[in-house]
């Protein structure tokens, strides 16, 4: 039998749409299947019954932004650094009236207040990504290792992706510690799910008493998901902490003079503000979700902090800003700025900060 030419092209278009049509398919399963049920409750200034918004209309970007960055990114290789240090040695409780902090690395720290041991957006896993063989991996190794770490009394989650809620250091924590678990609107379905009843959830501008701590969560500006089908269901949210030092942890945010400049006047005596100056690159993209080194200063002139500290850098490639590229900008905006690096550190791994 002769197969014309045109029944070759009939052919091949048919096997090439079904095996787009298949992989679709695929994708969009597994994007259900990782999402996240969202919250329901009252509509707020923030939550408009369905979804969280930012008061300021910002907004992550949708699928044209994304298809826009794909064909446009200009990302610089980062190189994997293990030849650094890593506590491994257990660390004891802070028994005296300091502060003390321990940076992990990325946006995870060890706070030790009023010999209270909080961590906050742990992980420790090798990749932010819902599968452990794909998706961004670690580029060094965290600062402390998990089995060095003293009781956990408190995690604080500031929102549900996956540099920042990771799975497997959650039920490692859970194991270990029973920790009482602070998350935003809607991300304790995520820990019941997993068989985690010891978690709390909070609204912006809510607090609780925990171990004679008052923990608040934080307006933020940024956005939420896990998956395809729960985009912006669960809030978002930094953390102001206070027992006899006030700690402020922004979360992941984008700038907002008004959200920053009223934390400053209702909160007048920030001790250290943990502030994230990575995945910034490129701006148009990254800046209604994410600060540069540059805004991270004037989050902090804005707050007023007495002191400042670095997160959210060195670890995973998230953006297209080069390696330790976040650090060199942070420092030419405090020369700016005028104010002294030692006002607002970027930290080592595994180094005790006494405040």
């Amino acid at each position: 039998m002769v197969i014309t030419f045109r029944k070759i092209i009939k052919r091949v278009v048919i096997y090439i749409f079904g095996s787009l049509s298949i992989l679709l398919l695929i994708g969009i399963v597994i994007g259900y299947y990782f999402s996240e049920k969202g919250y329901s409750g009252q509509i707020s200034s923030h939550f408009d019954g369905s979804k969280f918004f930012n008061p300021n209309g910002k907004s992550g970007n949708g699928i044209k932004e994304v298809f826009k960055l794909i064909h446009s990114r200009k990302p610089t290789k980062w190189i994997e650094n293990y030849e650094t240090f890593t506590r491994d040695t257990l660390i004891n409780d802070n028994l005296t009236d300091s502060l003390r902090l321990v940076f992990v690395n990325h946006s995870t720290f060890l706070i030790q207040v009023d010999s209270v041991n909080i961590l906050i957006d742990p992980i420790w896993s090798d990749r932010c990504s819902p599968i452990q063989w794909m998706g961004p991996k670690r580029n060094r190794p965290p600062g402390i290792t998990f089995n060095s770490l003293p009781k956990i009394d408190v995690v604080l989650i500031s929102h549900n992706h996956y540099d920042h809620l990771d799975k497997n250091t959650v039920l490692k924590l859970q194991q270990k510690f029973t920790p009482q678990f602070i998350v935003p609107l809607g991300v304790s379905h995520f820990f019941r799910r997993l068989g985690i009843e010891n978690v709390t959830e909070i609204d912006w501008n809510k607090n609780m008493n925990v171990n004679n701590l008052k923990i608040t969560a934080m307006p933020a500006v940024h956005f939420s998901s896990r998956g395809l089908f729960d985009r912006d269901k669960t809030l978002w949210c930094g953390f102001m902490v206070e027992g006899s030092k006030t700690i402020y942890y922004a979360g992941d945010t984008a700038y907002d003079d008004t959200i920053f400049k009223t934390i400053g006047e209702t909160f007048p005596n920030i001790d250290v503000a943990i502030i994230p100056i990575g995945a910034y690159k490129p701006n148009w993209f990254m800046a209604p979700i994410h600060t540069s080194p540059n805004e991270a200063v004037q989050i902090h002139l804005d707050i007023k902090s007495k002191k400042a500290i670095a997160t959210h850098f060195g670890t995973f490639a998230l953006a297209d800003e080069g390696q330790g590229e976040a650090g060199d900008d942070l420092r030419k905006a405090l020369e700016y700025y005028k104010i002294p690096r030692e006002q607002f550190l970027l930290p080592d791994e595994g180094v005790f900060y006494t405040y």
